[in-house]
């Protein structure tokens, strides 16, 4: 097959990353082309050298243009600025490109000795990708008060439901778990737990629950052997996916995917190990699982069980390993591991369980805009957030003396989701960001515009305001939560 002309090869965007990028990234080639693998690639850059050139995204449009032509990427790690700076590239790539699922598979490898080693462990997390908090939205609304928005959508939420379960079909999986934090999120998170429930459902062949996101992570260590596949938001997905690759090996050994309608990108999921980068000590298995996954992708399944059943048969042999995995003592370089992989080639593991896989079949979204059609909508009342540093009592008679003669009445001022007027909680330890609820005293008509602007105006002659939020029914229920201690 590697004789194949490139009209009939899947053209795929290689970008090798940073640090030990390039080494991995060229272990990979090196093994899909001896297993016959028919893929042409485009190299392509992304990551620190990106940064580094005044590229604030950390990818440049020609690396943009490779991946919308191809339509497949494999990625090595890129560097991301810490606490400053620019936006992950990772983050970037996925969301120009809408790749809303990421998927984590986590499964025993042979020779690989972890505390779980023999429980057999083999479950995917399927995490939401673009949503959440990784939308980005941060600001600093006091000098010493930050904010992020979190962002859940229902059309989301029914996006990684439904990959979820096209993905436990394609792997003749038994049952998918919805796993939230709708115990106290309970208009983000809650919108995951029931529009999942809700999509799960309809797949009578398939078993579902949904688990509170902490007592999940807890199970996971408990009890691993449990899960089949478990859908979960992006911080959550983002964090227990890092967490469940810790039981079968590390970072070091974890593929991942990103796919979306148009585009799909594979890649490592560990850090770039720029101490060890040109040394050859780099370990390649995580990017060699996930170009398996890239080539299950593309359809190509036999080249696909070729390079993962030899993978399969180095790691049980424990020969010329990288030092990372292999016996104290007995570490080889990549290159040698690499040699190693591609002799075993043909070979086929009899200790990991087969599984056999189909392609996912995943579900068609329309290009317009999503909405969610309501049968009636009122508004209720304004949430109003302000600085100030007047105590409790001293600013909500302000508030009160500011709304006087207005359509609003001041129902409570909180802090940091505590009340504190009119009844305080006793032990809120007060900084100098409040948020003020009024209600309307009369139905509202309309969207009353010039009403809520009469009522900043108002806020604002007194106090510092940063951030309004207006408070709806639809459908007769209330669409925001309470503040603890509110009635």
């Amino acid at each position: 097959m590697d004789s194949l002309p490139v009209s009939q090869k899947v053209k795929v965007t290689a970008i090798a990353g940073d640090g030990i990028g390039a080494e991995v990234m060229r272990a990979t080639q090196q093994v899909l082309a001896a297993a016959g693998a028919a893929v042409e690639w485009e190299d392509a850059l992304a990551g620190a050298e990106a940064f580094r050139k005044g590229i604030v995204t950390g990818a440049p449009q020609e690396t943009l243009d490779s991946i919308e032509r191809c339509g497949v990427a494999l990625k090595g790690p890129l560097e991301t600025p810490v606490g400053f700076g620019e936006k992950s590239a990772n983050v970037t790539l996925r969301k120009i490109f809408e790749m809303y699922g990421n998927i984590r598979p986590v499964r025993e490898l042979p020779g690989i000795r972890t505390p779980f080693s023999g429980r057999g462990i083999d479950f995917t997390v399927v995490r939401e990708n673009v949503e959440d908090l990784y939308a980005g939205i941060e600001h600093m609304q006091t000098p010493g008060v930050a904010q992020a928005v979190k962002l859940i959508s229902e059309a989301g939420c029914e996006r990684i439901a439904e990959l979820a379960c096209a993905l436990a079909l394609a792997e003749g999986r038994g049952k998918v778990t919805v796993a939230t934090k709708a115990n106290i999120l309970k208009q983000t998170e809650g919108l995951l737990k029931t529009v999942g429930e809700r999509v799960v459902k309809q797949y009578p062949q398939l078993a579902h629950e949904h688990m509170i996101v902490d007592n999940c992570a807890h199970q996971m260590v408990i009890r691993p052997e449990q899960f089949d596949v478990c859908v979960m938001t992006n911080m959550n997905g983002d964090i227990l996916s890092d967490l469940a690759a810790g039981l079968v090996g590390g970072l070091g050994v974890a593929p991942s995917a990103n796919l979306g309608d148009s585009v799909a990108m594979f890649e490592a999921v560990h850090g770039s190990a720029p101490q060890i980068a040109g040394k050859n000590l780099a370990n390649p298995t995580a990017l060699l699982l996930s170009a398996v996954m890239m080539l299950r992708h593309v359809g190509q399944f036999a080249a696909a069980a070729r390079v993962e059943h030899a993978l399969y048969v180095t790691l049980e042999e424990g020969r010329d390993l990288t030092g990372d995995i292999a016996a104290p003592g007995t570490g080889v370089g990549t290159t040698a591991y690499v040699d190693r992989v591609i002799a075993n080639l043909g070979r086929e593991s009899a200790k990991v369980p087969a599984r056999q896989y189909r392609p996912i079949t995943m579900k068609a979204w329309p290009k317009a805009n999503w909405c969610r059609p309501t049968t009636s909508r009122e508004l209720v009342g304004v949430d109003i957030f302000l600085e100030s540093a007047s105590a409790p009592p001293a600013l909500g008679a302000s508030l009160q003396q500011a709304v006087a003669g207005s359509p609003f009445t001041l129902k409570l001022v909180s802090s940091r989701g505590a009340q504190v007027w009119p009844v305080a909680q006793p032990h809120t330890f007060l900084v100098d960001h409040f948020r003020a609820r009024f209600m309307f005293s009369a139905p509202a008509q309309g969207e009353a515009q010039a009403e809520i602007t009469d009522l900043l105006n108002r806020v604002g002659a007194q106090h510092r305001w940063m951030h309004v939020e207006k408070l709806q029914r639809f459908d007769g229920a209330d669409a925001f939560t309470k503040d603890q201690g509110e009635g």
